[in-house]
């Protein structure tokens, strides 16, 4: 992948970017994104991928003036007019994934295709979310992976999480990244997304990790009812990040939208 620069409103953005095809714009989870991320690799195979930085993620500047879900929607389309970009396929993760909603919901007739993985957005009373603001790094994996210990070597690189410099060095890049995040997370991550889901129009499909202990599996029904016409494919073997974990069959679902 290589990156470039586009100028927003609010700040200059980071995108990463690569292949060839259609095009295709990917937003990240809180959890950011990395130039070497295996599904990345994987779409380039098929699209034209752009893979923006959210502000305060990677060299995107923190942006005061983002402060609530509209501004971030709103931001979302700034950076595809940016791009020079017209009906991307628009694929989201996680926090990528409720933003990637709010842009299609907000702007019906601008997308015509979507994937949804793993969004947040919705609350279910009975299926709550965990608060990820209170979680320390070593009890993250549990929630994220299927597989804990794998998914720690995966989120360290092999680290030690325990080890003083990656503590000091995540809870820097974590602050800075929760800052932003926490906007349309904390202290619950529902901003009415329910109540706009109907607008939309786009052929969608949604990607949830069967092992998902981070947004429980359950939510996935309620985002296919809440979406005319929305596809759902559940993966074993993969927790919320199954873009780490079946990085192929997460493509394989995007792809069968073109």
């Amino acid at each position: 992948m290589q990156s470039k620069t586009v100028e927003t409103r609010h700040a200059p953005v980071r995108c990463l970017e690569g292949g060839s095809g259609e095009a295709l714009v990917y937003l990240h989870g809180a959890g950011g994104l990395t130039e070497n991320d295996p599904l990345l690799a994987q779409l380039a195979t098929k699209f034209h991928v752009h893979a923006p930085f959210l502000p305060g993620y990677g060299e995107t500047a923190e942006c005061a003036t983002l402060r609530d879900m509209l501004d971030f929607t709103l931001h979302g389309w700034d950076v595809v007019e940016a791009l020079n970009l017209k009906n991307p396929i628009l694929v989201g993760h996680s926090m990528g994934g409720m933003i990637a909603a709010e842009m299609a919901a907000a702007a019906p007739n601008d997308v015509s295709r979507l994937a949804l993985i793993c969004p947040a957005g919705l609350w279910l009373d009975d299926h709550p979310i965990p608060d990820m603001f209170s979680l320390l790094p070593y009890e993250l994996p549990k929630y994220l992976f299927h597989d804990p210990e794998a998914g720690a070597k995966l989120m360290t690189s092999g680290l030690d999480m325990s080890d003083p410099k990656f503590l000091q060095d995540y809870l820097i890049r974590n602050a800075r990244q929760m800052g932003m995040a926490g906007k349309i997370l904390f202290p619950v991550p529902e901003r009415g997304l329910a109540e706009r889901l109907y607008r939309i129009k786009a052929r969608t499909v949604i990607v949830w990790g069967q092992s998902d202990r981070m947004i429980p599996p359950v939510y996935g029904p309620a985002f296919q009812s809440a979406i005319a016409g929305a596809k759902l494919v559940t993966i074993p073997e993969a927790g919320h990040m199954v873009i780490l974990e079946q990085p192929a069959k997460v493509a394989q679902a995007i792809a069968s939208l073109a």
